[in-house]
């Protein structure tokens, strides 16, 4: 699906497309009720994070610093969590968890339990157009890279 997505990049709606660069794109999450639960995919197909160029390497943690900026300022949350795993079905190319954990969040939903906020069914989840208009939000809070 990640592949599919990119090679539609400038088609995509604003929800799967927040931004991009050269090696990666940001977009929100589906399948959760947590406004602003972002992923950061590499434009290429990559299945581990050894397969990353240090091209990439080095921008990654920009845009990891850069998306938790920009949710710090949407949604008011106390931290972000970065997370990578790509070992669920369908989802083995590489992509990276950028989660706003907000103040008020459930003891047993911090650290790894936020995972239990994820997977939920298209009526349970945030729908298109909160997702779309989290992302514009997260756009417009947005620092310009520094490259």
């Amino acid at each position: 699906m990640t592949c599919d997505d990119n090679a539609r990049l400038g088609s995509l709606p604003s929800r799967d497309h927040i931004a991009a660069d050269r090696y990666w794109r940001a977009a929100h999450a589906f399948g959760t009720g947590m406004p602003g639960w972002l992923v950061v995919v590499p434009l290429r197909h990559v299945t581990a994070i050894a397969e990353l160029t240090d091209a990439e390497a080095a921008v990654l943690g920009q845009w990891q610093v850069r998306l938790s900026r920009a949710l710090h300022a949407v949604t008011g949350c106390a931290k972000t969590y970065v997370a990578q795993f790509a070992e669920s079905e369908g989802f083995s190319h590489v992509h990276f968890h950028v989660i706003p954990r907000m103040s008020d969040l459930a003891p047993e939903r911090r650290g790894p339990g936020v995972f239990g906020m994820l997977g939920r069914s298209e009526g349970e989840d945030l729908g298109h157009a909160r997702r779309d208009e989290m992302a514009d939000r997260i756009r417009e809070h947005l620092e310009p890279p520094p490259w």
